[in-house]
């Protein structure tokens, strides 16, 4: 059993460091669960961060979870992944290059009004906490405003409310 683990989170490691590096990361099957997860669809997550380290940890939670996560790693990036190929839920940072978050979002939210994008939740995820904050990301059409640095437990807690995760491995 201890095998199998270390095998599935070495996998897992590779995975999600192809990902953080701008390739499609995906969460690894574990050990004895085949059968789960060929009856249930991945989620699919796209995961908008510019900064490698916290990308490189939400990855990873995102893998650790069972989810699909493909990177953006700036606003502009995340509209055309979107528009691609509509994700499950975003993970939008709110201060990046080029375009920010919530700008991502207001666009993001005017495509699915006008109908050229199916809906999908999206998710502040920033250091910047206050009252303030919440309301400029509630107001840019986020739909929840986490706060970094990122919690496994907390995140999974989110993520349940908008996801159907696949149960946990123990």
């Amino acid at each position: 059993m201890d095998d199998h683990r270390l095998l599935a989170q070495v996998h897992t490691h590779s995975l999600w460091l192809s990902a953080a590096a701008g390739g499609v990361g995906a969460g690894m099957p574990q050990p004895g669960t085949d059968e789960d997860v060929t009856d249930q669809r991945q989620p699919q997550v796209l995961l908008v961060e510019d900064n490698h380290i916290n990308q490189v940890v939400a990855l990873e939670f995102l893998a650790l979870m069972g989810v699909q996560a493909r990177l953006a790693k700036n606003g502009i990036e995340a509209l055309a992944a979107c528009e691609e190929a509509a994700p499950d839920l975003v993970l939008m940072d709110i201060q990046m290059p080029g375009m920010d978050g919530l700008e991502c979002a207001r666009r993001l939210r005017a495509q699915q009004r006008d109908g050229k994008m199916a809906a999908f939740p999206i998710l502040a995820l920033t250091a910047h906490a206050l009252d303030a904050d919440v309301a400029a990301s509630m107001e840019a059409g986020m739909d929840e405003h986490l706060t970094k640095p990122l919690d496994f437990v907390a995140l999974r807690t989110r993520l349940q409310r908008w996801l159907k995760l696949p149960q946990a491995n123990n």
